[in-house]
């Protein structure tokens, strides 16, 4: 298959994603009319399709049973008394790295981004408003958090990568940990304090949070605190436990312990409402990412590198980046960019591990954009408009931009 097709085949899926068609029915929908623009026949369209929905399916399943973990999080209460914890412990002289840390640990413990920012979002207005923090600083701090969180997390964008490239998990998540925390201390020392202060965006005063009856912050970090240990087994101790059974097992755990067992079938529901609709994205960007490996897209991309002077290694956090960029969804652009060149990445001399890795963090680069429901979702958290919101998308990229170099500045010291 051409590549010029691959590429006619994602430039559809773009533009219907932005006149808001369903993503899932844009991917497929470009997935066709690339191949068969490639000079692919219907039947051919049709097997690599399938083919790449068929290799990540086993992601897929494990996805769904991490809904368990992040419905205990959330519907609990769990995710709340650990943000509030955490802005509480660090005070309001630190009122940005609270937020962001707060917002970097709920997502690294299995929160969505989205749904960690709009968790932290009211806290964080408080916060900002007694520490004259514009609204902007403020989305900033969770957003760049989050990125941070997501890059060392057993979220689904971590648990594709790792899945494509036949990587473990937990290994995946380890090796970004110190690009996540050196990325965590730029977002707040560095790249906040570049966005401006201006005093129509400082946050409005909110009406008070009422004190719902929320678990101890002791209780709350449980469910987390199990999933992690259970994965960690494998480099600590040699015993493998895959995060199909650690994930469902420390959320069960966690609200055991928090004395919230009669929840458990709603958070459940709740878990694996959220998780289907990411299990459902996910099939349509396998169909795409199907089509563009079976194309000579990445033999393209490959050759323009090579001319352009940069290495193979940048093939990673550069797949990425685009595909993030292409489907302004981490877990979408990390999904086509892990199927689609793996093979390459691997071939170039680089292990699997750090090649899911540096995909991963790529994928954070670009997620951003405005044809993706992130954008809208954060904006909202903090009632931005659009307008506003827009104007934070040169930080947002910086931040991703620093975590991609931070993994591959890794890479070549420790790899």
């Amino acid at each position: 298959m051409s590549a010029l097709g691959a590429t006619m085949g994602l430039i559809l899926a773009i533009i219907l994603i932005i006149k808001k068609v369903s993503p899932v029915y844009s991917m497929i929908l470009g997935a066709v009319v690339g191949s068969l623009a490639g000079g692919v026949s219907l039947g051919d369209t049709v097997g690599n399709m399938i083919s790449g929905v068929r290799d990540i399916v086993p992601a897929i399943v494990r996805i769904l049973s991490a809904g368990v973990l992040f419905g205990v999080l959330i519907t609990t209460g769990a995710a709340e008394s650990i943000s509030r914890g955490i802005v509480r412990g660090l005070g309001h002289r630190n009122t940005l790295m609270a937020i962001a840390l707060a917002a970097m640990l709920l997502t690294a413990t299995g929160v969505f981004i989205d749904v960690a920012v709009i968790t932290v979002a009211p806290i964080a207005l408080m916060a900002g408003r007694k520490a004259g923090i514009n609204r902007l600083k403020l989305l900033l701090a969770m957003v760049g958090g989050g990125k941070c969180g997501n890059i060392i997390s057993p979220n689904p964008n971590t648990i594709i990568a790792a899945e494509n490239f036949g990587a473990p998990l937990p290994s995946v998540m380890y090796v970004n940990i110190i690009p996540a925390i050196v990325g965590l201390m730029l977002t707040v020392w560095v790249v906040a304090r570049l966005v401006p202060s201006g005093e129509e965006e400082t946050a409005p005063m909110d009406n008070p949070m009422e004190e719902a009856a929320l678990p101890p912050l002791a209780l709350s970090i449980i469910a987390p605190l199990v999933s992690v240990i259970l994965l960690v087994l494998r480099p600590l101790c040699g015993i493998t436990v895959d995060p199909l059974i650690a994930l469902p097992v420390g959320g069960l755990v966690g609200i055991v312990a928090m004395g919230r067992w009669r929840q458990v079938g709603a958070s459940m529901t709740f878990g694996l409402q959220k998780m289907s609709v990411v299990a459902v994205l996910l099939v349509g960007t396998g169909t795409i990412a199907g089509v563009i490996k079976a194309s000579t897209l990445k033999d393209v991309i490959l050759g323009l590198m090579e001319r352009g002077g940069v290495g193979n290694t940048a093939l990673a956090p550069i797949s990425g980046a685009l595909m993030s960029a292409a489907t302004a969804s981490t877990t979408a652009g990390a999904t086509v960019a892990s199927a689609s060149f793996a093979e390459a990445i691997l071939a170039a001399g680089i292990s699997a591990v750090w090649g899911a890795a540096m995909v991963n963090s790529g994928a954070t680069a670009l997620d951003h954009l405005p044809h993706g429901s992130f954008f809208h979702a954060t904006g909202g958290a903090v009632e931005m408009t659009i307008r506003q919101r827009l104007k934070l998308i040169p930080y947002e990229t910086a931040v991703g931009v620093i975590l991609a170099i931070l993994t591959v500045a890794c890479y070549y010291v420790i790899g």
